[in-house]
């Protein structure tokens, strides 16, 4: 089986534009692809995780990655799926968050000569003359297919701005570069993105007269809807200072027993033949499945010394041992007002509450226990005594911090 037959049989291909080019470019290891990830943020999450996998997939295949972060798209934002525009960072925000993404990639991707790249499209956004660009950028695109593109449906209620209507014209540009500047000639993105990519193949065939590729990849999605990425507490990160090893093992062992075969096709290197063994198991069974995919994902993102903690501790807690290897936080000076810190403080500073507000809704309706006993009452409150041997907190059935002053 060739590479992209296995894309196939694990689910990850949505849409491609020119099957049987792609197939024999991605199965001899001549595809120079890309795939863009705008820095919304200081930390990739695991919604950029998926396609982190399918390019070390490719990778291993010899194929060869490019990996572009959007130092220029960036300062526009993709609408692509909202209702309303993103906020807008400055440039230095933005530069930040690029650098901070070039490090999380390099655990996943081989940079180097002959190997991947790593560009930034700041390079030729930031510097672009407004008419020389329309001139000879505008007259390729028609507003009447734009104003078709999925991309865009959410916005047109709300009101789409002319900032945001331009994005579908840089990522294109961004192909055009990409494709004249390193020889690439296939994108790869989210499944939200089709309108978009197809721009940059057009824009190839127009200008260059060349034939250029483009394949979407299936957005994961849990038994709920949600996009892969996004949980109660809010986005789930690769950065252990945003999402501890801890967590991000307990996010995967907690999925939805109808999607972990379909994370295991997508985000681990497992054999297919054994998932497809899984896929007949049961009951107490799947929750060996389930195990087997939290920990591969822990191991690949942060490590096989972590992913071991962060199984010890799930298995301890869970069989109701002690608190070996539970993700800890240690109080700060700031955390406490007047010298106290009340369980909705402890609960937010810690991460096992995005905000106080939730943590009262969780106190209120008692799905907090502080070393095993209920806490009730939310304007409950500590010193810094009180933590000096470490408290185990606990959230909900399964999210658990060992807290210290």
């Amino acid at each position: 089986m060739g590479v992209y037959e296995e894309l196939v049989e694990r689910g990850l291909i949505a849409q491609v534009t020119d099957e049987k080019e792609i197939r024999e470019l991605v199965n001899n290891g001549k595809a120079t692809f890309y795939i863009g990830f705008d820095p919304t943020a200081d930390s990739l999450h695991v919604g950029h995780f998926m396609a982190l996998v399918l390019m070390k997939r490719l990778q291993m295949a010899g194929n060869k990655p490019i990996a572009l972060v959007g130092g220029g798209t960036g300062m526009i934002g993709d609408p692509s799926g909202r209702t309303d525009m993103r906020k807008m960072m400055t440039i230095e925000q933005i530069d930040h968050n690029c650098e901070c993404f070039k490090k999380q990639m390099s655990r996943f991707i081989e940079f180097g000569e002959g190997k991947a790249r790593m560009v930034n499209n700041a390079d030729w956004l930031r510097n672009l003359n407004f008419l020389d660009f329309m001139r000879e950028i505008g007259p390729c695109f028609s507003v009447n297919d734009m104003l078709r593109a999925r991309c865009y449906v959410n916005r047109m209620e709300a009101g789409l701005t002319f900032l945001e209507f331009s994005y579908m014209l840089m990522q294109g540009y961004d192909f055009y570069r990409l494709y004249q500047d390193y020889g690439c000639n296939m994108e790869f993105g989210g499944d939200d993105q089709w309108s978009n990519m197809l721009a940059g193949t057009e824009l190839i065939r127009k200008k260059l007269g060349k034939d250029a590729y483009a394949l979407t990849i299936t957005l994961l999605t849990n038994s709920e809807g949600k996009k892969m990425g996004k949980t109660v507490g809010g986005a789930v990160w690769l950065d252990p200072d945003k999402t501890s090893p801890y967590d991000f093992y307990q996010y995967w062992r907690n999925v939805q027993d109808a999607d972990v075969i379909k994370c295991l096709k997508l985000l681990t290197f497992i054999p297919m033949e054994e998932i497809n063994e899984m896929a007949k198991w049961e009951g107490a069974e799947l929750n060996k499945a389930k195990e087997r995919l939290a920990y591969d994902l822990t191991e690949m993102v942060h490590g096989k010394e972590e992913a071991d903690k962060a199984d010890k501790a799930a298995k301890s807690i869970f069989m109701g041992g002690g608190s070996e290897n539970m993700p800890e936080y240690k109080l700060k000076d700031e955390d406490y007002r007047d010298g106290k810190i009340d369980i909705c403080g402890v609960l937010a500073v810690s991460g096992l509450a995005k905000s106080r507000s939730d943590a009262r809704q969780n106190v209120q309706q008692g799905g907090v226990l502080l070393d095993g006993e209920k806490v009730t009452d939310p304007r409950a409150s500590y010193d810094a005594a009180f933590f000096k041997d470490g408290k185990v907190v606990q959230r909900g059935k399964k999210s658990f911090m060992k807290i210290f002053s």
